[in-house]
C-alpha cells in the first residue's frame, strides 16, 4: 500500500512540474459586437467563438515549454455569407468562394518567464479558401476554413519565434 501511495505522490509531483513548464494560451475577444460576420443567434455566436478559442489553445500545445501566448481578436469574418431566417432551424451560411473568404484580425504576444519576447498584429485571411485540398475528416467542421487558416498562420509566424 505504501508503494502505491508513493507512486501516486510521485506521479502528482511530476504532473505539477509538467504543468508549470507547459504553455499557457489566453484568447480574448475585443468588441465582439463589432465583428464583421458572426451568426445572429446568441447560442450560435457563443459556440463559434468558443470553438475558435479552443482551437487556438490547441495550437498553443505546440509552443515550446514555458512559452505563453496571449491572443486578442478584434474581428472575425467567417467564410461565406449568412442569410438570416432561411431555414427553420436558423440562418443559412452559403459558401461561394468569391468575395466571401474568411478573415480574422488579431494581436498576439509571446512571453517566457513573464517577459514578452515577441508581439505583433495579424490580418489572417485565405482568399482561395475553396480551392485548397481538405482532409475528409474536416469536411463536416463548420469552421474548417478558419481553422486551416489559423493553423497555417500559427506554423508560419508563431512557431518560428524563440525566446531570448
Amino acid at each position: 500500500m505504501k508503494a502505491l501511495l508513493g507512486k501516486a505522490a510521485l506521479a502528482a509531483v511530476l504532473a505539477l512540474g509538467a504543468g508549470a513548464a507547459s504553455a499557457e494560451v489566453t484568447v480574448n475577444y475585443v468588441n465582439m459586437e463589432q465583428f464583421a460576420d458572426l451568426p445572429s443567434g446568441d447560442w450560435e455566436r457563443k459556440d463559434i467563438l468558443n470553438k475558435l478559442a479552443d482551437y487556438i489553445k490547441k495550437l498553443g500545445e505546440d509552443l515550446p515549454a514555458g512559452t505563453d501566448m496571449t491572443v486578442n481578436i478584434y474581428n472575425v469574418d467567417l467564410a461565406g455569407r449568412e442569410y438570416p431566417g432561411q431555414r427553420a432551424s436558423g440562418d443559412m451560411r452559403v459558401l461561394e468562394g468569391k468575395s466571401d473568404w474568411p478573415l480574422i484580425e488579431l494581436q498576439y504576444a509571446l512571453s517566457a518567464n513573464g517577459q514578452v519576447f515577441d508581439s505583433g498584429t495579424a490580418q489572417i485571411s485565405d482568399v482561395n479558401y475553396m480551392q485548397r485540398m481538405m482532409k475528409r475528416s474536416q469536411e463536416t467542421d463548420n469552421l474548417r476554413y478558419e481553422k486551416r487558416m489559423l493553423q497555417n498562420w500559427f506554423k508560419k509566424e508563431i512557431l518560428t519565434k524563440k525566446a531570448g
